[in-house]
């Protein structure tokens, strides 16, 4: 057999046990599920910015760039729903390179991943604790699901995953809203049909467990642009694929029928400094039409606190080891704007 046991991993229940979460901020988070569920379902007409690093590499630095945001949020609440975006783990398309958090807690050294789920949990709970902002993450490995549920306030599904079985069934039991990206083809389809799979309910095999789930009706979309078979990047947030995807929803009568805007990926062509002037045009396409207003809550924007990215080791405070986002300054101004256009 080619798989080789290196170590023994906790079961969820075990790390959850030795890192759990105090009663106050599980109070602080089940308040933000709420707010954030009533703009999925229409309740609040308030606008998700689910915004941060393309990966969450470093706790301290993480940590600082949500007390940020979290600043910005006290001014900007009555309009925008900041979600801190703390992915910790990263695809690669060919399998190389660092892979996040979970994998590798210090990116300089071998992987441990006993010691990655506990950073993570170490991360997510300071975060929330310090801010009151509970954070977003990408399901990446569906098996992994129970070692964060009572953390995490959004989950997205990214290009690669969203044709999985076994993506779409964990979708279908999870609490809050979950975001199925547009596969690399850009075939729409195929993402409402995930999203048709996580608002359903199934019974399947998790662990060592029969279970059954409920079905997850905050299950929605997200644009993040798509790739021809020439490798060209293919936009997909302008106002005609906003009317193409509404009558997408109205043709399946799903149930809450929203969508997230992926600004960054093959919709900036990972131009990540094109980020801003995306997000504006998503803005005035809602402000266009009532219906696509209804239809688009928000924004996804890879962000940090320095320009650019780095190569690992290089050692810049708040810049990316992965792909490049836009700095603060840039992510304050841009959020104040986001606000005054709404």
């Amino acid at each position: 057999m080619s798989l080789h046991i290196e170590k023994q991993v906790p079961s969820a229940e075990e790390i959850l046990a030795q890192y759990p979460m105090d009663k106050e901020l599980v109070a602080v988070k089940k308040q933000r599920d709420a707010e954030i569920k009533d703009v999925f379902t229409g309740a609040s007409d308030k606008f998700i910015v689910i915004i941060g690093p393309c990966s969450a590499d470093n706790e301290d630095a993480v940590c600082d760039y949500v007390q940020r945001l979290a600043r910005v949020n006290e001014q900007t609440k009555d309009k925008i729903l900041l979600i801190p975006r703390i992915y910790t783990n990263k695809p690669r398309t060919t399998g190389e390179g660092y892979k996040g958090i979970l994998h590798q807690p210090d990116p300089e050294k071998k992987p441990d991943m006993v010691s990655g789920l506990i950073a993570i949990r170490k991360m997510f709970i300071r975060s929330l604790k310090e801010t009151s902002l509970s954070a977003a993450d990408e399901m990446l490995y569906p098996g992994n699901w129970g070692y964060m549920e009572d953390l995490l306030s959004y989950v997205a599904v990214g290009a690669r995953s969203v044709e999985n079985q076994q993506h779409r069934l964990i979708a279908s039991g999870m609490d809050v809203p979950v975001g199925m990206k547009n596969p690399t083809s850009g075939d729409l389809t195929v993402m409402i049909n995930s999203v048709i799979a996580a608002q359903g309910h199934h019974t399947f095999l998790y662990h060592t467990n029969q279970v059954k789930s409920d079905g997850n009706p905050l299950a929605h979309t997200i644009l993040r642009g798509a790739v021809n078979k020439h490798g060209q990047n293919i936009p997909n947030y302008h106002y005609e694929d906003f009317r193409l995807l509404l009558d997408l929803y109205d043709q399946h009568q799903l149930l809450n029928p929203a969508c997230i805007v992926d600004a960054n990926h093959s919709n900036s062509g990972k131009r990540w400094d094109q980020q801003p002037r995306i997000v504006k045009e998503v803005l005035h396409s809602r402000n266009l039409n009532e219906d696509i207003k209804h239809l688009v809550k928000g924004v996804m924007i890879e962000s940090y606190i320095e320009d650019g990215n780095q190569k690992i080791g290089e050692g810049c405070y708040g810049k990316s080891i992965t792909d490049p986002c836009i700095g603060w300054n840039k992510t304050e101004k841009l959020l104040y704007e986001i606000a005054d256009r709404l």
